[in-house]
């Protein structure tokens, strides 16, 4: 499909979020007949049916009926949508190719493309790394024109391809669902990690980690991959490696490979040659070892392309974080309350808490995605003072508490029935000098349409607090 014609071309397209209709936006634009189906009802959607009102857009609306492939081209699936859907089942045995809107941003995009993937830390070192090299366009220690941050974070990118020229730049963080359907790889690929994940939507690890491979699988030897060495998922993929290979990690790059590590108190870059220092690390603002660990790879990946450590070291500085993980919402009751919504796994929660020293209430919680939570438990023992639990996943949370045996903490538990009874719980718990935490360990989709209303919700309601 690269530069492909679409003036004529039947496009079904599976899914009317933000992913669904800014691509239905772009193929109608380009001269396309778009059908947009969705499992929701029309009053459901109306301000997407408004953004398109202006445009040739059919919409099938309220289930998914197999005669929508009658005479289709080409069927695009939005992320969300899960492909055992038996339209996409049927869709495939008929031959009816399938794709997305990253893939046809790809195949259109006429600028280099840095794609990034991960279970944990894309949305954070994806932001980071359009940080520094907005950095090193300010400070003239670039060859860019301009810098496009997006994908599955933010805006998709497609509805700005159109915009962009080839001395542009893109930054784009690439889901497991979105790549699952990929038949291309981006210039710059970056495997951050590979844990357990979204196992519920791919079955096996296996399948998992086939899905953040693809990001890989297409490359040539002109192109560019990232992996985290120190993580044996995304080290695992090095012999998929077909150009260069630049690593990032806790300990020093592996024999003649670039990259970044920590030493002697240095965010430190490998080049090949010898140690160059970017930043101290106590000059990092974000919390946790984990994201010490974004930063090594936001600065690996900008070293990929060739950009200077002045400018990693002015873009790590002045970076705030993003919403949503570990985001410092205000101080109440003499407790600095935190919003960590996107750990919708258990690991993302175990990284959340391990980021603090402070007297821990965790408020943990939502949909489980049928991964282990152990690990978790055997934490929160450890670790955590008061233990807040809410929404479908709190009984599976309550099982794993009672199997990882008795210990000191945590000498409170709370079972709520939603997240706002879980703030309010919190506030009567809360004590001087402690940390309020929501890492949630599950998804938002008991209560909320994603992580981020998730988080929203919280702000709001800790903001509330009188």
């Amino acid at each position: 499909m690269k530069k492909m014609d679409w003036n004529g071309q039947r496009v079904l397209i599976i899914g009317a979020a933000r992913q669904g209709t800014a691509l239905a936006s772009y193929l109608a634009m380009h001269g396309a007949k778009v059908v947009l189906n969705d499992q929701r009802e029309a009053n459901d959607l109306a301000s997407e049916r408004r953004s398109l009102a202006d445009l040739p857009v059919e919409w099938v609306l309220g289930g998914h009926p197999l005669e929508l492939l009658d005479d289709i081209d080409l069927v695009c699936v939005s992320g969300g949508v899960p492909l055992m859907l038996p339209l996409i089942v049927e869709a495939r045995s008929r031959g009816i190719p399938l794709s997305n809107d990253s893939q046809i941003f790809l195949d259109s995009a006429p600028c280099k493309v840095i794609g990034i993937t991960g279970s944990a830390g894309k949305s954070t070192t994806t932001s980071l790394v359009g940080q520094i090299l907005e950095e090193a366009l300010d400070i003239r220690q670039s060859t860019f024109n301009r810098i496009w941050v997006g994908g599955n974070i933010g805006n998709p990118l497609i509805a700005n391809v159109d915009e962009m020229t080839p001395d542009d730049v893109v930054v784009m963080e690439l889901s497991s669902f979105q790549l699952e359907l990929m038949s291309c790889s981006p210039d710059v690929a970056v495997v951050l990690n590979v844990t357990p994940n979204h196992l519920d939507r791919h079955g096996t690890m296996e399948a998992y980690t086939a899905a953040k491979a693809r990001i890989l699988d297409f490359q040539g030897p002109e192109d560019t991959a990232v992996l985290g060495h120190d993580d044996p998922g995304a080290w695992g993929l090095a012999d998929s490696v077909r150009g260069d290979l630049f690593t990032f990690g806790e300990t020093r790059p592996p024999k003649g490979r670039p990259g970044t590590f920590p030493h002697e108190g240095w965010v430190t870059l490998w080049d090949r040659e010898s140690p160059q220092k970017v930043l101290p690390i106590d000059a990092v603002r974000l919390r946790g070892e984990h994201n010490l660990l974004n930063v090594l790879a936001a600065c690996a990946i900008a070293a990929a392309v060739d950009v200077p450590t002045d400018a990693m070291r002015a873009g790590v500085e002045e970076f705030p974080g993003v919403p949503h993980r570990l985001e410092f919402i205000r101080s109440w009751g003499g407790a600095d309350w935190y919003n960590d919504s996107i750990a919708t796994a258990p690991e993302r929660a175990i990284a959340a808490i391990r980021s603090f020293y402070e007297p821990l209430v965790l408020l943990a919680g939502g949909r489980d995605k049928d991964l282990p939570w152990d690990g978790l438990a055997a934490l929160v023992r450890q670790r955590v003072d008061h233990l807040i639990i809410f929404g479908e996943a709190a009984e599976i949370i309550s099982q794993a508490l009672d199997a990882a045996g008795p210990a000191e903490r945590p000498y409170s538990i709370s079972v709520c029935r939603g997240l706002e009874e879980a703030v309010r719980t919190a506030a009567e718990t809360v004590e001087p000098g402690d940390v309020v935490l929501l890492a949630p360990g599950g998804t938002s989709f008991d209560e909320f349409k994603d992580f981020a209303e998730r988080g929203e919700c919280f702000r709001k309601w800790v903001k509330e607090l009188a």
